[in-house]
């Protein structure tokens, strides 16, 4: 894909990597085609939510995936509707084309941002530090670490939401919706549902792994508590909130436990580069949160006993 210049496909600022939606989906598109994967989007706009469930393209301050902007270099200027990535999921460690010399500037009635890019991004190491992304979570460490290429996200691929919940899931759902534990649990799924919390992904609290579903602690339920401030009502001020939901999501015991008595079990990460550990919660009931479950993630491992 040509970057940089009038006809180009794409433009890297110092900060992102726009990709002209339209062009760069038909070429992704033809790309897996190509190589005999099954399964994919014939929609643009269903691919581009893939990417967007997934954590690989930028959201719009409202949600959306795509963004309009206008290039600008010279006396040369041209509007575009695009795709937003972090430069690090397509260099990594690797040195990156020099930046864009113009600017890209965000629409009006999109964001009123402007993008200028007046010289080359420093030279990294591929570790990139992320605003308001949480410390335990050993993948946020490195961007380049994506849990592989384009093509595990579509083997990783969302759950069908229109899948109708087996009969012990709908048993369970019933419980009282003042359950703090089974709230906690229902904003799980519906996050899951609605592409709010991603799946299998470096910076998800949730993956597949040995054909159950693993719930990472702490953050998943930081983020709960983050969410929903004063959930507690102060019924324990010893404890965090995010303690006290952890605590009621234990009580509904739909959680599996190692063979030692404990809740807590460790996964495995291993990327291209690193290599960490997770905690958290395996669901004995995959059916609590999906219709049909995605497959393994490829990058975790779970702790032998």
């Amino acid at each position: 894909l040509k970057l940089n210049q009038p006809g180009a496909a794409g433009w890297l600022t110092q900060d992102a990597l726009w990709l002209v939606s339209k062009t760069v989906t038909d070429k992704l598109r033809a790309y897996l085609l190509s190589q005999a994967i099954e399964g994919i989007p014939s929609s643009n706009l269903a691919v581009f939510d893939e990417l967007q469930s997934h954590g690989l393209v930028e959201s719009t301050p409202e949600g959306k995936a795509i963004w309009t902007a206008l290039v600008a270099q010279g006396n040369w200027q041209q509007s575009f509707t695009f795709l937003r990535l972090q430069p690090a999921l397509i260099w990594g460690n690797e040195d990156r084309p020099d930046a864009f010399s113009g600017t890209v500037s965000v629409a009006a009635d999109d964001h009123p941002t402007d993008a200028p890019a007046p010289a080359p991004p420093p030279k990294t190491s591929g570790t990139e530090s992320h605003q308001n992304q949480s410390l335990e979570d050993p993948m946020a460490l490195e961007d380049a670490d994506y849990l592989g290429t384009l093509l595990d996200m579509f083997e990783l691929a969302e759950p069908k939401t229109h899948d109708a919940p087996s009969a012990s899931a709908l048993e369970v759902s019933t419980r009282p919706s003042d359950d703090p534990g089974q709230a906690f649990l229902n904003w799980v799924r519906e996050g899951i549902h609605n592409h709010k919390l991603i799946i299998n992904d470096s910076k998800a609290k949730i993956h597949t792994v040995c054909g159950s579903v693993f719930l990472v602690t702490p953050g998943l339920f930081q983020r709960y508590a983050q969410e929903f401030p004063g959930i507690s009502q102060g019924a324990d001020q010893e404890v965090e909130e995010w303690r006290w939901v952890q605590k009621h999501f234990e009580k509904l015991k739909v959680h599996k436990k190692r063979e030692n008595g404990l809740n807590i079990w460790t996964c495995q990460i291993q990327g291209p580069r690193k290599r960490a550990k997770l905690k958290g919660y395996l669901l004995g009931k995959t059916e609590l949160l999906f219709g049909t479950v995605p497959p393994d993630n490829p990058f975790l491992m779970l702790d032998p006993e």
